[in-house]
């Protein structure tokens, strides 16, 4: 009788990525977050003048992250891959493996108050930081009505 180790971490990530993209997806034609492997957890914040969302990537080179904004979505994907090793001829078996390797993909609906024009991202610590500045509140007015 052989020892069987059961990988929980892996199955449940699995798991909640499909119920994400089953959720995420309803009535859209696009593909990339169906092949996506994982999703990368994001902490957003509201601050007075600006958006921030934080994503983390450990792993990943922030210069390969797609960041796209299309029509109020803002959109990133990419792709982590495995470790490579320092030493020609040095491969090493993995004894445990909790992060997610491959192709990840997340979208943000934008509200009506973010500027899309002026959109960043810088990369730092294996945490992608895209800030989005607010637009100027547009101030109510009197409008007069033609007789």
């Amino acid at each position: 009788m052989g020892i069987t180790r059961q990988d929980y971490y892996n199955a449940n990530a699995r798991l909640q990525g499909e119920i994400n993209r089953l959720f995420s997806n309803t009535g859209e034609s696009d593909s990339s977050s169906a092949t996506a492997t994982f999703i990368p957890p994001v902490d957003i914040y509201d601050y007075a003048d600006r958006f921030e969302l934080d994503v983390d990537l450990p792993g990943v080179d922030p210069s390969t992250v797609e960041l796209t904004l299309d029509g109020g979505v803002l959109a990133l994907s990419g792709k982590r891959i495995e470790k490579p090793s320092d030493k020609p001829g040095d491969e090493a078996q993995a004894c445990r493996t909790e992060r997610v390797l491959g192709t990840f993909y997340r979208r943000f609906v934008l509200p009506d108050t973010a500027d899309g024009e002026k959109v960043n991202a810088s990369g730092k610590n294996g945490v992608l930081r895209v800030t989005i500045p607010k637009q100027a509140k547009a101030m109510p007015r009197r409008i007069q009505i033609a007789a």
